[in-house]
């Protein structure tokens, strides 16, 4: 219903509007009739027209003034929301680990990245990841939902089969459970002079995966910090993957890594973090769109 009656109010003034002319057309006939009779009065016909103009404007602005404040409002009302979601403390894994970790924090309003750094002896090491991670994964969860259908999604073939999957995961019963939002980390470790390690992760439950152990003699290439250097760095032999390594250095490099300060706490830190993160710049999004669409 609600539909219609804005196709309608959209109609109104381009109905109008198509009047208006037909009768100025018909008084136009009608003037060049009486031209036997008496003198020709065009200025009575541009009056019409000024009139049906004028009026036609004045109803779209009208309607574009409803829709700003109905836009306006529902604004308002999801930053009154969000604002009554977000927790007034900090979760106790953030708050543990910005007071006792050796890292710095370096978050800027309005970007996406977020980043630590720490001294160690002569290396400076760099941990970077982002909040566009949390909303690739949910998008990436709402397409694979999609893609089922809700009908093949409801089928007996694949509640059975997501079933059996369950039981075999010993997840019955537990539907409340919600996976952990996997987080992308960036890690560099620096020496002046002597180049870069760069390591990619996965921070997940708790848990730092490493996917690949790379080494650039110019630190630059660990950074990535413009296409062109990213291309530079894939160009370079990359090394084999983590995983096809041999177990026991597998298991050397991941220790290195955790006296470095890649650990359990900051597998912890990164994915509660990132929710804070997310959730302050999408308030910010919400406020900054509400006073565009207020200023006059």
């Amino acid at each position: 219903m609600m539909m219609s009656m804005r196709a309608v109010a959209r109609s109104a003034p381009r109905t109008f509007t198509r009047l208006s002319a037909t009768t100025l057309r018909q008084s136009r006939v009608a003037q060049t009739s009486s031209l036997l009779k008496s003198s020709w009065t065009p200025l009575r016909s541009s009056q019409q027209f000024a009139s049906a103009f004028s009026t036609s404007q004045l109803r779209q602005k009208q309607q574009s003034s409803e829709v700003d404040e109905e836009l306006s409002v529902k604004l308002e009302s999801e930053i009154q929301l969000e604002s009554e979601m977000r927790d007034s403390e900090l979760p106790a894994s953030v708050k543990d680990f910005l007071d006792n970790s050796p890292f710095e924090l370096k978050d800027v309003p309005g970007k996406e990245d977020v980043v630590l750094t720490r001294k160690l002896g002569n290396e400076t090491i760099t941990v970077t990841f982002s909040i566009s991670d949390l909303t690739n994964y949910e998008n990436s969860e709402d397409f694979g939902d999609d893609a089922l259908g809700d009908e093949d999604a409801d089928s007996p073939e694949n509640q059975r089969a997501s079933e059996e999957a369950e039981a075999e995961e010993g997840l019955e019963g537990d539907d409340d459970q919600v996976p952990p939002t996997p987080c992308r980390l960036n890690v560099v470790v620096e020496k002046p002079g002597k180049g870069a390690l760069n390591i990619e992760a996965i921070a997940q439950g708790g848990q730092v995966i490493v996917d690949n152990f790379y080494y650039f003699k110019d630190p630059k290439l660990a950074h990535g910090e413009s296409a062109e250097i990213s291309h530079a760095a894939q160009e370079l032999y990359p090394g084999p993957p983590f995983g096809s390594l041999d177990e026991d250095l597998q298991l050397l490099m991941e220790r290195y890594l955790e006296e470095r300060g890649i650990t359990q706490a900051l597998a912890v830190f990164v994915p509660d973090y990132m929710d804070i993160k997310e959730q302050r710049e999408y308030q910010t999004w919400l406020k900054d769109i509400k006073s565009f669409i207020d200023a006059k």
